[in-house]
């Protein structure tokens, strides 16, 4: 049970990095409930890495807090709500460069963080991160601007309203097996398009060949957001799979990499 359910901050900057990835190798790396979001026969996926700065509780209105370097490996998926079909996010893993959502995420409020250390240089537009979880790691090199291009968006705005529609991230509570959500929201949301100059993923480069292809980035920057606990549905929270989807990923690769008898 969250206690804080709702969280205010500073985007400092967001980036939005998607993958399009084969709907039956996405589809084995969800818990039961879920389904990849098909647009064109294909999956998105990808990882979100955002600078966060006066994170504090949401009814402490001055502008000072705590900030953080995050990451998140997610997909965008669908499930069965009480009024249909509904639309977000399946969060596989987070990391953290900050004590306090790896101490307190999961526990006072939804979302469990992994430490870990990042590096970032940032100037004029360009936006060179790393992280390193041991045995996760990324490392994007990205510039707003340029030409756009991309599978699934036709235009930087349609992108802009898919991201913002899947507000709603999912992930697996500290148990492992049951789900709980949580809401990116913000009053300005604005997103740029951007171009990629390098880009390695241990998670997505780990899935077998051709399975995962860049697609696009988005930037984010300097937003007021709101981070907040939507209340799941009973079903929702009850959701299983008896295998962390890191495992999952790493068995598929395994047995799609493997010759067929």
């Amino acid at each position: 049970m969250s206690i804080v359910r709702g969280v205010r901050a500073q985007l400092r900057r967001r980036l939005l990095i998607s993958y399009r990835v084969d709907p039956d190798v996405a589809a084995s790396l969800l818990p039961e409930g879920f389904r990849p979001q098909l647009v064109d026969g294909s999956a998105l996926a990808g990882v979100c890495v955002l600078g966060l700065e006066a994170i504090r509780p949401r009814w402490f209105a001055p502008r000072w807090g705590l900030r953080s370097e995050n990451a998140a490996h997610r997909i965008a998926v669908e499930w069965d709500g009480p009024e249909g079909t509904e639309q977000g996010v399946f969060i596989f893993e987070r990391h953290s460069s900050a004590w306090h959502p790896v101490l307190f995420g999961g526990r006072l409020f939804p979302g469990v963080h992994h430490r870990a250390r990042f590096t970032t240089r940032e100037g004029s537009g360009r936006y060179a991160l790393t992280m390193d979880a041991g045995a996760h790691s990324i490392a994007a090199d990205v510039e707003v601007g340029g030409e756009w291009t991309s599978g699934f968006f036709d235009s930087v705005d349609e992108a802009s309203e898919f991201y913002r529609a899947g507000r709603i991230g999912w992930s697996y509570r500290h148990d492992g097996r049951e789900v709980e959500p949580v809401a990116l929201a913000s009053d300005e949301w604005a997103v740029e398009g951007a171009r990629l100059h390098s880009l390695r993923s241990s998670f997505f480069d780990a899935l077998p060949e051709g399975a995962a292809v860049f697609d696009s980035v988005v930037v984010m920057r300097d937003l007021p957001v709101v981070l907040s606990a939507p209340q799941p549905s009973r079903a929702m929270m009850s959701t299983s799979t008896g295998r962390h989807p890191m495992v999952v990923r790493k068995t598929v690769s395994r047995e799609i990499a493997s010759p067929t008898s």
